[in-house]
């Protein structure tokens, strides 16, 4: 059975909290009733979901979207986000791809380490997003 649980995908055995759930719970309704989402919306979930303050009394909502999954969420970013703006009553909502850090190479190991996932790479990556938005 299809549910609002497929939504959102955790590991293996981590139960994801309230807030997690309701979020998953509106990008489901958002599937099953907004027409010119359901077939963008399908097959795309959300990693992890934060709440943040941002400045003074504003609140943020920011959701970590697999990498792969990066493209299709950018095509209906607009729409989605003003969707989910209208449920959480006025919070900002940011999709943020995740992406992975890897650790340098030891030394004398003949394995090199793609530029795009060092600490740098992936901030500034981050930021880039976050800005072209």
């Amino acid at each position: 059975m299809y549910t609002a649980r497929r939504k959102i995908l955790k590991d293996k055995g981590v139960e994801p909290p309230e807030f997690e759930d309701s979020v998953a719970q509106s990008s489901f309704n958002l599937e099953n009733t907004n027409h010119e989402l359901k077939s963008d919306l399908k097959d795309l979930y959300i990693n992890s979901i934060v709440h943040t303050d941002v400045t003074g009394n504003r609140k943020a909502v920011v959701l970590n979207v697999p990498y792969r999954l990066r493209k299709a969420f950018r095509k209906i970013h607009v729409r989605l986000v003003r969707e989910l703006v209208k449920k959480f009553s006025g919070k900002d909502v940011i999709l943020i791809a995740t992406r992975r850090i890897l650790m340098p190479p030891k030394k004398g190991s003949a394995v090199v380490r793609p530029r795009s996932r060092t600490l740098t790479a992936v901030h500034d990556a981050i930021l880039e997003e976050k800005l072209s938005v």
